[in-house]
């Protein structure tokens, strides 16, 4: 489906195509009120048209290389970027690339993107769609929030040469919407706390409404372990992980003596999913004031992680991940909203890239461990699609080049 980004109302497909087959659901995972995303749709990004993807508690996409995996979790990462507030220009660095390939301009040479979301909780089911011009300058086109059957909010590009989106939000009161310009640079459902007064139930209703999607779409931890710069003793600094685990040395140093119940945790699944021996994981502090993260063999022999293969040094760093959480990933979290009502989502590309056939499964049992407990939620991409079905409650989408 050729996309063209035109002036007014942001125009969206009344039905998608649902992505590949879902061969399993999950349990939600998520405790009572706590607002978590279940459904991401792509109705022209990349190479996806009209597609839906079900989000459940532990998400794994499989297909082959160009099936569009990553675009998928891509997708959802620039959302929860924006939800958190992001400028589209910080969000979308090569927007080109997330055009669909055939697209072709309209008369003012304009060609973009959509994509969108539903947040499930307490207020039920609401849906985020969001048009995206990314030729001949990047902005924000269209965003509509909806719930219940009712538009809460909607956004159009009225004038294009000005960096405003004319925005109409459900109020209920005197006057049935309210309108006022909105920059076209930022998610407009993330703005509304500081333009919606909240004095009519409608007001009450956006607001609730938007705090929803924003909550489950902020909190996103995007991972990435990247074994060559994992292997170096590194400076102690703030203790947080890295997107790319480049730290992991520090963070073992630090988690051991915080939380010795998750530490043994940690332990035994590298005992599961590394060659020899293994009697601790530590951060072992040098002379030079570095550390570094070593396998304590037992007997007095350390083996530094330097001289692990990259499928260990990726395995026990996801593992890592998967035991910790916000007090430990490199995220901003939502400091106005209280730790049990926020959404805590793992995104992991490759996540089966280098791990032998015992590692991949001992990861995802531990995924599967730690999602259903409601800890954390992961959506993941694997390049293998045999056998993940069996991690239980996850939800597997089968995507085909």
């Amino acid at each position: 489906m050729a996309v063209s980004c035109v002036s007014g109302a942001v125009s969206l497909p009344s039905q998608e195509r649902r992505g590949g087959e879902p061969s399993g659901t999950a349990g939600d995972g998520a405790p009572p009120g706590r607002p978590r995303l279940t459904e991401l749709r792509l109705s022209a990004f990349a190479g996806h048209r009209r597609t839906a993807f079900p989000l459940g508690a532990l998400t794994l996409f499989t297909g082959p290389s160009g099936s569009g995996k990553s675009s998928a979790l891509r997708a959802y990462e620039a959302l929860a970027r924006l939800g958190g507030g992001a400028g589209v220009g910080e969000v979308f660095l090569d927007p080109v690339a997330c055009v669909p390939e055939r697209a072709r301009p309209d008369a003012q040479r304009r060609r973009g993107f959509r994509v969108g979301c539903t947040a499930d909780g307490p207020e039920g089911p609401v849906r985020l769609d969001v048009a995206v011009q990314a030729e001949p300058e990047l902005r924000i086109v269209g965003e509509r929030l909806s719930a219940g059957g009712l538009v809460l909010l909607e956004t159009a590009l009225r004038d294009p040469s000005r960096p405003f989106v004319q925005a109409a939000w459900h109020t209920a009161g005197q006057s049935p919407v309210t309108r006022a310009p909105l920059p076209d640079d930022r998610l407009g459902a993330a703005l509304l706390p500081l333009r919606v007064a909240g004095k009519t139930d409608g007001q009450r209703r956006v607001l609730a409404a938007a705090e929803q999607m924003v909550v489950a779409l902020r909190s996103v931890f995007a991972c990435d372990p990247r074994p060559e710069r994992m292997r170096a003793a590194v400076p102690l600094g703030s203790g947080r992980l890295l997107g790319g685990c480049d730290n992991l040395a520090e963070v073992l140093w630090r988690t051991r003596t915080e939380c010795g119940q998750r530490h043994a945790q940690l332990v035994a699944a590298a005992r599961a999913g590394c060659a020899g021996v293994v009697a601790d994981v530590v951060g072992e502090v040098l002379a030079d004031g570095t550390v570094r993260g070593v396998l304590d063999r037992g007997d007095r022999v350390r083996t530094a992680l330097g001289r692990l293969g990259d499928g260990e040094l990726r395995y026990l760093a996801l593992s890592l991940v998967l035991l910790t959480g916000p007090g430990v990933w490199e995220i901003d979290p939502v400091g106005e909203v209280p730790a049990a009502l926020q959404t805590l989502t793992v995104l992991a590309d490759g996540l089966d890239r280098g791990l032998d056939p015992g590692q991949r499964t001992e990861l995802l049992q531990l995924a599967s461990r730690m999602c259903e407990r409601g800890h954390i939620r992961l959506v993941g991409a694997v390049s293998d699609g045999s056998g993940v079905a069996e991690a239980g409650g996850a939800t597997v989408v089968h995507l085909e080049a």
